[in-house]
């Protein structure tokens, strides 16, 4: 078990150094373009809402049942809920964004303050995500944190942008891109340290119930609309199937 703590650490604080490279990539590449953003947070959504109904969930309800291993999978909803409107995160993909024109304003200090926030607290239970999965094997730690990781890095992106065009600084937006992904360590250590003393097979199962309804509302609230927004609805349904289509073949053959 404390192996498993370890690793799950070492994956939360991987899957948030990607929004680090999102920094990088909102400055070396400028613009990463509507597909390939739309691609991958649909591919993203596909991997954690697959995931979430075919593994987790399922977890659940061979220890529960149906009926109760579905309300902790809706207490999971309902939690990111009550983040989602205590503390909204937008992004700020318009095209004015990637134009590199970097002056100080109160709107973009605003901005970049907000988005900042939202992406540090909403970054908390992905940590918890990833630290479940690794308590219940390291393999689907594994796929946790690679579906996470893959939508840090537009969030990367989001906040490294109002960030630079903020403060007129590189470094910086790159700095506040790489922190807001450290939250979800932050939130490993936190939920391992809880919840490690009392681990077993129901708290464990239950667990995966939450953190499926959190994966899901995270897609379906997040991931998909800001796919569909970048114009590009087709990319956006490649990148579901597709993620959904390797999620299966992961699980059958891992």
């Amino acid at each position: 078990m404390i192996e498993n703590f370890i690793f799950g650490i070492i994956l939360s604080f991987l899957a948030g150094l990607s929004t680090a490279i999102g920094g990088i990539m909102a400055f070396v590449f400028k613009d990463p373009g509507p597909k390939f953003l739309s691609a991958i947070m649909g591919f993203s959504a596909g991997v954690m809402i697959f995931i979430s109904f075919a593994e987790l969930l399922q977890e659940a309800i061979a220890v529960y049942e149906i009926f109760v291993g579905s309300l902790f999978f809706f207490l999971g909803m309902g939690i990111m809920f009550i983040i989602d409107v205590a503390i909204s995160h937008k992004y700020h993909f318009q095209e004015d964004y990637f134009k590199k024109e970097c002056t100080i304003n109160d709107r973009l200090t605003r901005a970049s303050i907000f988005v900042f926030l939202g992406v540090f607290i909403h970054n908390l239970p992905e940590g918890l995500a990833t630290m479940v999965g690794s308590l219940e094997n390291v393999e689907l730690g594994i796929i946790l944190a690679i579906a996470i990781a893959l939508h840090n890095i537009p969030e990367g992106i989001a906040v490294a942008i109002p960030t630079c065009a903020s403060l007129d600084d590189e470094k910086k937006g790159f700095f506040w891109a790489f922190l807001s992904g450290m939250s979800e360590p932050i939130g490993a250590i936190v939920f391992g340290l809880i919840f490690i003393p009392f681990i077993n097979e129901y708290i464990l199962a239950a667990l995966l119930a939450v953190v499926a309804g959190i994966m899901v509302y995270v897609s379906v609230d997040e991931l998909l609309p800001v796919s569909q927004c970048f114009g590009n609805e087709k990319m956006s349904m490649i990148g579901l199937v597709s993620g959904m289509f390797i999620m299966a073949l992961s699980l059958a053959f891992l």
